[in-house]
């Protein structure tokens, strides 16, 4: 799925917790949306592998959430959010096509890698691949509550997030093309440095 969509995930879950403690908004909004773009950190180097942890995520998560609802405090309220969003981020991906460079050809049969389980998990492609207008449908959904239910600039914000995703999905298989020629045309130092799936 398109990183804005994992981002409006994390403002959606954050609106959610809101509803309950409304005193930490603004630390669970900000806390949801980097917890859910955070995993992607490892976009250049093991990808959905190196920051995803589809299981192990909520195994860390869990006692974080507890705490933070025995002992509420703006810094377990944050941390609680953050490690929720992440682990929520990689079971989404699960849902999503594969890891490849044109996942619209479903060529892959890797997902997320759980290291539970030792073995990549296989995409399920109820979001056929990122930048998908499933992936947009998405997206539009998840912004719906906080651009309804909390205050400026989270709206202002949902509605960049959702205009560079309507610009990233009209140009997504352009832009394989773009760094398929790209990555052949980097000098051979930086070739090492570049995911596999980038010279599909």
């Amino acid at each position: 799925m398109m990183g804005t969509t994992h981002a409006l995930a994390g403002a959606f879950l954050g609106a959610a917790i809101a509803v309950v403690a409304p005193e930490f908004a603004a630390v669970v909004v900000v806390a949801a949306v980097a917890g859910s773009v955070a995993p992607d950190l490892d976009i250049y180097h093991g990808h959905r592998r190196t920051l995803h942890y589809p299981v192990y995520g909520w195994v860390v998560a869990a006692p974080a959430v507890a705490l933070a609802a025995l002992v509420p405090s703006p810094g377990t309220v944050a941390v609680a959010t953050f490690l929720a969003a992440a682990a929520l981020h990689a079971g989404m991906d699960v849902f999503g096509g594969g890891l490849e460079l044109r996942p619209w050809e479903g060529g892959s049969e890797r997902a997320v890698y759980s290291h539970y389980h030792g073995a990549w998990l296989e995409p399920r492609r109820l979001v056929p691949y990122d930048g998908s207008l499933h992936d947009l449908g998405l997206a539009g959904v998840l912004a719906v509550v906080p651009a309804a239910t909390l205050p400026e600039p989270i709206p202002a914000f949902v509605a960049a997030v959702l205009a560079v995703s309507v610009a990233y999905v009209a140009l997504r298989k352009r832009l394989a093309a773009v760094w398929a020629t790209v990555a052949r045309a980097l000098p051979a130092p930086v070739a090492p440095y570049v995911p596999e799936r980038f010279y599909d």
